[in-house]
């Protein structure tokens, strides 16, 4: 099991600061929640953490090892995956083909379909596995792309709003599906503006602000913070 290290990373474009000295950790078997209002730096602390950008200042450990000049293709081995806020799917291909893709990728390639149908199975997906997945709503999108992310066993998992375009309950089902992949000894980081979601699900609560984090705490105590409240609760 792996645990996921943030220090101090700051990203600045020209003279200013997308993130600024962000410090975070998420632990196995939690759920840790990242929320603020758009344009806080969320994506962007995800996309640091995944490799896809190098932070100006700062360091990233997975299971204490220092990772930030690691390509995204060494994060993924080292056990981190990650769904975007944009979709990122093979449209063309069938749910079980996506997720194919990823499981032969992944350190158990020699049992890659066995893997997938435990996914399908898993996140309920029998009934459209061999859709196309362009042909699909958005909230059956976003679980497919949750599974792709399993796909690779991974020991941290970040997700990019995944229960965005899903309803009441399909939400619920997500929820008890993190609960069940934190119990599984995975650290899973939330990004998300349902709050509901988020209060429900997490065991600890990040808050940025203007690249910043404002507030940190379990759900009880974010949920009843000024200072957060202020920032970005109170416009809810």
């Amino acid at each position: 099991m792996a645990s996921l290290h943030i220090s101090d990373v700051t990203v600045a474009f020209g003279g200013n600061r997308a993130l600024d000295g962000v410090a975070m950790t998420a632990e196995p078997g939690r759920v840790t929640g990242l929320i603020g209002p758009n344009g806080a730096g969320k994506s962007t602390l995800f996309d640091v953490v995944s490799g896809l950008r190098r932070p100006s200042t700062g360091r990233v450990f997975l299971d204490g090892r220092d990772v930030t000049r690691t390509a995204p293709s060494g994060r993924a081995r080292c056990g981190l995956a990650r769904t975007f806020q944009r979709l990122e799917l093979f449209g063309r291909l069938s749910v079980r083909d996506n997720l194919l893709v990823a499981a032969e990728l992944g350190p158990e390639r020699r049992t890659a379909a066995r893997t997938v149908t435990a996914i399908i199975d898993r996140l309920g997906l029998t009934a459209i596995a061999d859709d196309a997945v362009d042909t699909l709503p958005t909230g059956a999108g976003r679980l497919v792309e949750v599974g792709r992310a399993l796909a690779i066993r991974p020991k941290v998992l970040l997700l990019d709003e995944p229960a965005a375009g899903q309803d009441g309950e399909e939400t619920e089902r997500f929820a008890a599906l993190l609960r069940s992949l934190a119990d599984d000894g995975t650290a899973v980081v939330l990004v998300e503006h349902d709050m509901g979601l988020v209060m429900g699900v997490c065991d600890e609560v990040y808050v940025l602000d203007l690249g910043k984090v404002i507030a940190v705490g379990p759900p009880d105590v974010i949920r009843n913070d000024e200072t957060v409240l202020a920032a970005y609760l109170g416009d809810a």
